[in-house]
């Protein structure tokens, strides 16, 4: 697949992996199109059309998404980068829980709601799936991101079942940690940890369009975690156990930004 000439819509496309996916396919020609939260991108912000966009809004997506398509061209490649994380408990207030699986779920379910009649319309199209590793096995001390991103993964692997007759592509992207805004850190923490930069997946979620590859690793030794994970689940759960008390007993907490460090 080539990208120049394509028009790319990539949500959450100011920050972190996005705005990674955002310069690299820009760099290879696409027109690229960001939707994001914001009411106006940064100036020096390269990209051929900005739409201020609550991704967890049906109506509000449905409307970005026809702007786009009227105002640039049809959209070919459609990223669902957008997401959120969870403050709370795992037993935390219903507004946390809303929170993650309104962007981290229902957003990717009212983009395909809009798009693949489009695509399917008109012989074809991609839709990636930002997701994470946590979505194959799990995020300790967010409950609520886990379950949101455990069902992203499972919406994507059904339309990519169910839509492969219309010609729709989909990738699946399961990073594990990455320095970016969302989990508080930058490309400098990375030294010596098991982090990945925005632009280090960016690449290989390009790569993987490319290929039409349905799951993408960024980080390969997930693979192994997760076939760990189904050889013997129980053993799994102990040893996640385990390594929520190291978190405890290093640092005093159990938070999500602290296991980089520890994996």
């Amino acid at each position: 697949m080539a990208f120049t000439g394509q028009t790319v819509v990539v949500t959450g496309g100011l920050s972190g992996i996005g705005a990674a996916l955002v310069r690299q396919f820009e760099a290879l020609g696409a027109r690229v199109c960001v939707f994001d939260i914001v009411d106006v991108p940064a100036s020096g912000a390269s990209i051929t059309a900005y739409v201020k966009c609550d991704v967890s809004v049906q109506q509000d997506l449905r409307d970005a998404i026809q702007k786009v398509e009227r105002e640039v061209g049809a959209i070919d490649i459609f990223v669902s980068n957008a997401g959120v994380m969870s403050a709370g408990p795992p037993l935390g207030d219903g507004d946390d829980w809303a929170r993650c699986l309104s962007v981290n779920l229902m957003a990717h379910v009212y983009a395909a709601r809009v798009l693949i009649p489009l695509m399917a319309a008109r012989g074809g199209g991609y839709l990636v799936t930002v997701a994470s590793a946590a979505g194959l096995l799990n995020q300790i001390g967010d409950a609520a991101y886990s379950a949101s991103k455990h069902a992203a993964v499972s919406f994507a692997e059904s339309i990519a079942i169910t839509h492969a007759e219309d010609n729709i592509g989909v990738s699946l992207v399961c990073p594990q940690y990455v320095a970016t805004p969302l989990l508080g850190l930058t490309a400098a923490d990375i030294e010596g940890q098991s982090l990945l930069t925005a632009d280090q997946v960016a690449d290989r979620v390009l790569h993987a369009v490319k290929a039409r590859q349905f799951l993408v690793l960024p980080h390969p030794e997930v693979r192994t975690y997760a076939l760990a994970r189904a050889e013997d689940h129980d053993r799994w759960v102990s040893g996640m156990r385990k390594l929520r008390a190291r978190s405890i007993k290093e640092y005093g907490d159990a938070l999500p930004r602290r296991f980089y460090r520890l994996v």
